[in-house]
């Protein structure tokens, strides 16, 4: 808003000082991130009291897991603080007609009311079970439709690629160096040489003007996956203190300098990579989340003093999913969301191998043959005897290593 104001004002003649700060993204990344973080500290402590009041406590299973009944009636449903923080400053300095800004606020709006839907069910109907997974999974489904027929169809949502052998001449022209702006299913392949995919080469016993056609039956479903995926993945990651927050911050930070970088000519035309047309106001968008959750991660961390829940978990899977989507760096995701990944993987693998050896050496041996100590994999580590504090931190760490992992694809291909 403050933007158009900054339009407006400087369409009729009228100068204030300061307000043609507000022409750069970088500055309204900024204040995004400053007001985001301010919301969250401020207002995140009045939102846990309100929720301490309805009695929207945490319902702990036991799993015989340390320090685990402390946590009895702690809040749950904190991903409010994420979606209020996030919203205002998104709100307020980006330019909301973006389509890829509107793309973000439906993901936000659309998985959070899935997430608070089940929270509601569990908290204050009781209904243990919350809302019923199929629904969830028709929720993720919902949103991936709606994010994939929008980057298929929608004109604003273009992509300009570097002629191959574009010269250093056109320095002072980058524009030269790119093609027409171009409809495409074109993706960024990491650690790969010419690293484009097009989704459309999948069609490859079609014609090449058949299979861009029909493109859209292979590019849709696949981001119907990647967003359930996602999304399922920093739910499950959501099991101790600041674990899927910590987490989250630096996958936001990260997806945040792709936008950038994408989003700026002239720093795509020297890292050699996709100019995104209209993505730079994703920036703005990625950092007000970033500071939205650092400030939740202030009442989150242990001992926490409120839970996301599943408002919060779905919500901030789905964003990043989107975000990877809408950046082509969805193949990254493996990668850069390697724990959300990993703590999948486990339950996955948990369950596949107690069957097995269910069904091949009978019940007893199942149970005291377990894969894991007890999944996801964090659980795991905590039955081995290491503090939770210890898990979050160090899952940070390597999280924060396959982040720079990802960014050194930039030169690295």
């Amino acid at each position: 808003m403050l933007y158009y104001l900054y339009e407006y004002l400087t369409a009729n003649g009228i100068h204030i000082p300061g307000l043609r700060m507000f022409r750069f993204i970088s500055f309204r990344a900024g204040m995004a991130v400053l007001l985001s973080l301010v919301i969250a500290l401020i207002y995140g402590k009045t939102i846990i009291n309100y929720l301490r009041n309805k009695q929207m406590g945490e319902l702990v299973r036991d799993l015989g897991l340390e320090g685990q009944k402390q946590k009895e009636g702690t809040p749950t449903m904190g991903g409010l603080i994420i979606i209020l923080a996030t919203l205002i400053p998104v709100l307020l300095f980006t330019r909301i007609f973006n389509i890829y800004i509107v793309l973000l606020i439906i993901s936000v709006l659309w998985m959070g009311a899935i997430g608070f839907v089940d929270d509601y069910l569990k908290k204050i109907k009781k209904n243990k079970d919350g809302l019923s997974g199929k629904f969830k999974v028709i929720g993720q489904v919902g949103l991936g439709l709606i994010v994939g027929i929008t980057m298929y169809f929608h004109p604003d949502i273009t992509v300009k690629r570097k002629y191959a052998d574009a010269q250093v001449v056109n320095r002072n022209n980058v524009e030269k160096n790119f093609m027409p702006t171009e409809k495409s299913t074109v993706s960024t392949v990491p650690f790969v040489k010419n690293n484009e995919f097009d989704y459309s080469g999948m069609l490859f016993w079609m014609s090449p003007e058949k299979a861009h056609e029909w493109s859209w039956i292979v590019f849709i479903p696949i981001v119907i996956f990647i967003v359930t995926a996602v999304s399922n993945g920093a739910n499950i990651t959501d099991g101790i203190d600041g674990l899927a927050a910590g987490t989250s911050v630096v996958i936001l930070l990260t997806l945040a300098l792709f936008a950038y970088l994408s989003g700026n000519i002239i720093f795509a035309d020297y890292l050699n990579i996709m100019f995104l047309p209209n993505m730079g106001e994703t920036t703005i968008f990625a950092l007000a989340m970033v500071g939205a959750v650092i400030g939740f991660f202030w009442y989150n961390t242990y001992p926490a003093q409120v839970f996301m829940g599943d408002t919060g978990s779905l919500m901030l899977g789905g964003v990043i999913a989107v975000l990877a989507i809408i950046l082509r760096k969805e193949l990254m995701i493996p990668v850069l969301c390697g724990i959300f990944l990993v703590e999948n993987v486990s339950v996955m693998l948990q369950v596949g191998v107690f069957k097995y050896r269910k069904k091949k050496y009978g019940l007893e041996y199942a149970q005291n043959n377990r894969l894991f100590k007890m999944s996801p994999l964090h659980h795991h580590y905590q039955k081995k005897g290491y503090h939770e504090s210890k898990i979050v931190n160090r899952m940070i760490i390597i999280g924060l290593m396959l982040a720079i992992i990802c960014v050194i694809t930039l030169k690295i291909r």
